[in-house]
């Protein structure tokens, strides 16, 4: 039997952070993981995905170069090559995260892991053997995974999970989406761009239903068509068959039933903890009805040596925050005063153009009480976006009329996802919109959209035009003092 101070199960973004964080702060510490150093996001899900992403952006970057007198001839797709690429930037990725478990004195297994007590676990190594572990704290890191729906069991072949999509070779000619959220948009746009006709079947009304600004979708939306790709909302995909070579997917809609062929199936409707496995219902966790394991503001399950982070401790299932939940957990364990006290949690979907967003929208703001005010500033009117040929798209701010201070921001268009993280400091530093607008940014960038749109909020941008409104707040004579 090995013995440590803490054991981390699972070497995601969220895992692999607390193993490090613990390790930093004098703990002896063992990481089990599965499957891959890095877990889905590194190997199979947000860094290769914005790499594909990214190939392909450059892809149709390249195909319209004549626009600004440039000529460039014989622009193929090797997808063989950008898979290599691929491959290559996870490959970097996961070495680094090895390397730095060793020079921080870190202990990694792979192999199952399974609780045979709350003290105790048991492991399968990859090698065949059995391990016990004994640890006087565990971190349970073990993620989430796909979810399967009725008629449209994952085979790897015809329907497929977002890893296997990732791993397309040749690009299929026809791809049906069932979902419209997120990853399912963020593949099925750069497939499209690299050839594949694309039709999404989304049962709301709505893609990206109740995830983020509904203003920030309708510009994706109209870009999605704008490029071919056929958005079928309201539509409930039953089973699908073969017929010859084709796959014929049977669908709901408001018409009635409806076919569409296609070569593969991509099912993106969401994903679920994986609380189902390693015993934790034998050792008496509480998990909840969603299957989320229940934690306290330390990460402390009702055992209170068990913490647990990331998508297995519920929404939202992003990398970052449960990179953030690792580090409080880590905090914890080395009896430090830490809570998971953030205010709010950044999102980015990184379709064509790209969504940010952290805060509160409009509505949300609204139905929390609060009057609002709101400031747009469009990519169209920035003098960086037009000389990048990115102009599509806008940055929104949503503030308290009463008192200016930033309640959210929204923004779609180029580079979104850099430009969200001065959003969310300014909203967990309860920035005002006067503080925002009062800070000068830089000329010519991207950023200076978020000081225009606080301007805009109070109703005084420079370039644009306003009418006046009532919805505007008000512009403090002098800057507000914290």
């Amino acid at each position: 039997m090995k013995t440590f101070d803490v054991c981390v199960i699972g070497a995601g973004p969220g895992g692999y952070v607390a193993a490090i964080k613990a390790a930093q702060l004098g703990k002896k510490v063992v990481v089990v993981e599965r499957e891959k150093i890095g877990g889905v996001c590194l190997n199979c899900g947000c860094i290769p995905s914005k790499a594909m992403i990214t190939a392909a952006h450059m892809f149709e970057k390249m195909s319209s170069l004549s626009e600004i007198g440039l000529s460039a001839s014989n622009i193929n797709v090797d997808m063989t090559k950008i898979q290599n690429w691929k491959e290559s930037v996870v490959n970097k990725l996961t070495t680094g995260v090895s390397g730095l478990f060793k020079m921080n004195g870190i202990e990694s297994i792979m192999g199952e892991a399974n609780f045979v007590s709350a003290q105790e676990l048991e492991l399968n190594c990859s090698n065949g053997e059995k391990e016990i572990i004994k640890a006087s704290n565990y971190i349970i890191a073990n993620g989430s995974r796909p979810i399967e729906i009725p008629g449209f069991n994952f085979d790897g072949k015809n329907v497929l999970s977002s890893t296997e999509a990732l791993t397309l070779n040749p690009t299929p000619k026809r791809l049906v989406v069932i979902g419209g959220g997120y990853i399912g948009l963020e593949i099925g746009s750069y497939l499209s761009k690299f050839g594949c006709e694309v039709t999404v079947l989304e049962a709301n009304s709505s893609l990206l239903s109740g995830v983020v600004d509904t203003d920030c979708v309708n510009v994706v939306a109209r870009k999605l068509k704008k490029k071919g790709v056929n958005v079928m909302l309201g539509a409930k995909a039953k089973g699908y068959k073969k017929v010859g070579n084709d796959l014929q997917v049977e669908l709901q809609t408001e018409k009635g039933i409806q076919t569409v062929l296609c070569d593969k199936i991509l099912v993106t409707v969401g994903r679920k903890p994986n609380s189902d496995q390693m015993n934790l219902s034998k050792i008496g966790i509480k998990v909840d009805q969603k299957g989320f394991v229940v934690v306290n503001k330390q990460l402390r399950t009702n055992i209170s040596h068990i913490f647990a982070i990331g998508d297995v401790a519920g929404q939202p299932m992003l990398a970052h925050k449960a990179s953030r939940e690792g580090i409080i957990a880590a905090e914890v364990i080395a009896g430090k005063n830490a809570i998971a006290d953030y205010k709010f949690v950044p999102a980015v979907i990184f379709t064509d153009p790209e969504i940010a967003s952290v805060g509160l929208t409009v509505e949300e703001a609204t139905q929390k009480g609060f009057e609002v005010a709101t400031g747009q500033f469009p990519y169209a009117a920035n003098g960086r976006a037009l000389s990048v040929m990115d102009a599509e798209g806008f940055v929104k701010i949503v503030a308290d009329k009463k008192t200016n201070v930033v309640l959210g921001v929204h923004i779609v268009g180029y580079e979104a996802s850099n430009l969200i993280s001065e959003a969310a400091l300014a909203i967990e530093m309860g920035a005002t919109l006067q503080d925002i607008a009062s800070t000068i940014h830089p000329h010519p960038t991207l950023p200076e959209m978020m000081m225009e749109a606080a301007e805009a909020a109070m109703g005084h941008p420079i370039h644009i035009f306003l009418r006046p409104k009532t919805d505007r707040a008000a512009r403090p004579t002098t800057r507000n003092a914290h």
